[in-house]
């Protein structure tokens, strides 16, 4: 069995879940002519299962930086096919990014770090992969009296019927992919 999706460096073997998700993406690909042309070039780098809470897991597929604009033609398309197929779990696409930490005196690096490496931009681009196809349409830092921060994210409210199930699931993804407490909301609607 060929693994056309995923890419590995050399040496490294994919798990089980992601054998699990390249063979869901071939028969995808085989079955339905329409999404042929769009997902060969999709490449999957890696697939995590995190779980959301009692009994419900959801799968966050990172694909390379390069491909997401390609993954996000057909990525409702292909993320409701996916679910339909690991019917209990939820399917998420993750742009495989990475951070470089801050240049230290003993570190010093020849060449400046780019911003899009940094811990702030790739965690909210995590944000950002995480609730396509809806927009962000405000963001909140609460600091509690304790120090801890909860940041409330407010998406786009066209999309409000359609994402209401998978808010906890975005909540508890970014939990285990950055470590940050986050809280999915849509704004209330305000008539003047």
């Amino acid at each position: 069995m060929s693994t056309t999706h995923i890419q590995k460096r050399a040496g490294e073997l994919p798990t089980e879940t992601e054998l699990l998700v390249d063979r869901a993406l071939q028969d995808l690909e085989a079955h339905s002519p329409e999404l042929k042309k769009d997902l060969r070039p999709i490449q999957i780098t890696s697939v995590k299962e995190v779980e959301v809470s009692a009994g419900r897991k959801a799968i966050v597929i990172f694909v390379p930086v390069p491909l997401l604009k390609a993954v996000h033609k057909v990525q409702q398309r292909v993320t409701r096919e996916l679910e339909k197929k690991f019917s209990d779990r939820q399917v998420l696409f993750v742009a495989q990014r990475r951070i470089i930490r801050k240049p230290a005196r003993i570190n010093r690096a020849k060449q400046p770090r780019p911003m899009s490496r940094t811990q702030a931009v790739v965690h909210d681009k995590i944000l950002d992969d995480l609730v396509y196809p809806t927009e962000i349409v405000g963001k909140r830092t609460r600091v509690k009296v304790d120090g801890s921060r909860t940041i409330k994210v407010f998406l786009d409210s066209k999309d409000a019927t359609s994402l209401e199930y998978k808010l906890d699931t975005f909540s508890a993804v970014y939990k285990r992919l950055t470590g940050k407490d986050v809280v999915f909301e849509f704004p209330a609607e305000q008539t003047f």
